[in-house]
């Protein structure tokens, strides 16, 4: 079966009245109920939960405090770099923005400015840079981290589809990651300015960030935006950012020249939070 084929249901399915239905779950403090959607879910998907700071899933009230459960102390080091993986995850994609177009997977591309909501300027700072994509597995740890030092400029809700991001959607649906819903967050660095951005899929029922809480909901249909030049939000490398309460994808872009990425990087690697990403 074809990718394209593979991902028709998705065009038809109600996504959002699925992803509305998910949060209610996930959110349900239901006790035995809970457990036992938790122990399920560790089981299908082999989660490690030795790596928790909290390995007993009888604790957790909800399944969302499960999903986005800390890890123990020293789990993830952070390297001595200038870029480390923000994420655990796999890589589906990473390189050259060429011509302001991005590369998706074989035969799909999407716009830098697409992706940002439609803001060509800013799109216009990574003609030429780096991007990479990194696809959060329903198993993988959901907390977002700093690849480096930043300090925080602008915020971006960008209304959109929700298709599942995992890799045979990638393949499937042209322009995924600038069509589905999304959160651009914008920094400075010592090495100049980088874009994060926190990717919504199907069942994913808000993303958010360390400074605001959550972005969304509400879902509007409209882009929204948050600037922050008058304040002085500034995380360090290594240091958590936001979260996703169901897993999605995060793309990052960087600007020409400031970052070369580790050479031991290749499309569908795994790749663990506070790992060289970069020099």
């Amino acid at each position: 079966m074809s990718d394209r084929l593979a991902v028709l249901p998705q065009y038809l399915l109600p996504k959002y009245l699925l992803t509305a239905f998910a949060g209610l779950v996930a959110n349900d403090r239901g006790g035995a109920r809970t457990t036992k959607l938790i122990n399920w879910f560790v089981k299908k998907y082999n989660v490690n939960m030795a790596e928790a700071a909290n390995p007993d899933t009888a604790s957790y009230a909800s399944f969302n405090e499960f999903f986005t459960r800390p890890l123990c102390e020293g789990a993830r080091p952070i390297a001595d770099t200038a870029y480390v993986c923000p994420v655990d995850g796999a890589i589906s994609e990473f390189g050259q923005i060429n011509a302001g177009q991005i590369f998706q997977a074989k035969g799909h591309e999407f716009s830098a400015t697409a992706l940002v909501g439609g803001d060509a300027s800013l799109a216009a700072k990574y003609h030429d840079g780096q991007f990479a994509n990194i696809y959060l597995s329903p198993r993988d740890y959901h907390r977002i981290h700093m690849p480096c030092d930043g300090r925080l400029k602008r915020m971006i809700y960008v209304p959109g589809e929700l298709f599942s991001v995992n890799p045979t959607t990638a393949r499937g649906v042209p322009g995924l990651f600038a069509r589905n819903e999304r959160v651009v967050c914008v920094f400075d660095s010592p090495a100049g300015e980088f874009v994060l951005v926190l990717v919504g899929a199907t069942i994913v029922g808000s993303m958010q960030t360390a400074w605001h809480g959550i972005v969304n909901p509400p879902r509007t249909n409209q882009v929204r935006e948050w600037t922050y030049t008058d304040q002085q939000i500034e995380l360090k490398k290594g240091e958590e950012m936001g979260r996703f309460l169901l897993g999605s994808t995060v793309v990052m872009l960087f600007q020409k020249e400031s970052m070369q990425f580790n050479p031991l990087w290749k499309p569908a690697g795994a790749v663990r939070l506070g790992e060289v990403m970069g020099s």
